[in-house]
């Protein structure tokens, strides 16, 4: 199945006061990646996922060595790994070549605003997280 890769920068400020990249800039990463990798189901409409409505559901990350600010971004590659009626699992390898430097994974709910309750993910929704699909879970 394919993945989406996301070359993401390392800004500055995203570091702590011990040098290294703060967990939560991390959380920042992972919506870049996200937004990048949904943003391209439907290119001419923009954002069909967000605009027809979604939360967060739930994040897990797994730290594995320390990111440190330096000029090349860092490569996000990301994948659905679970994908149900009402929810999709993104899971995510922050890496540079063999350096992992995180695992993560995302679940995520179509919503309806409108309705204040949640939805069935669409037809459309369907069909592109299914291209990205694989049963590989990057956080146990």
């Amino acid at each position: 199945m394919a993945r989406h890769s996301y070359p993401c920068p390392i800004r500055w400020s995203d570091m702590d006061v011990y040098g290294i990249v703060n967990n939560v800039s991390y959380l920042r990463y992972l919506e870049e990646a996200r937004v990048d990798f949904i943003f391209r189901m439907a290119p001419t409409e923009g954002d069909a996922f967000f605009r027809d409505g979604s939360v967060v559901v739930e994040h897990q990350i797994r730290y594995r060595q320390r990111l440190v600010h330096r000029h090349e971004p860092v490569e996000i590659e990301m994948w659905v790994s679970d994908l149900q009626s009402a929810t999709v699992a993104i899971d995510y390898v922050v890496r540079d070549g063999d350096t992992v430097y995180a695992t993560a994974r995302t679940v995520m709910a179509p919503f309806d605003y409108e309705a204040g309750r949640p939805r069935r993910l669409t037809d459309a929704e369907t069909r592109f997280f299914e291209k990205y699909a694989e049963g590989t879970r990057a956080v146990g």
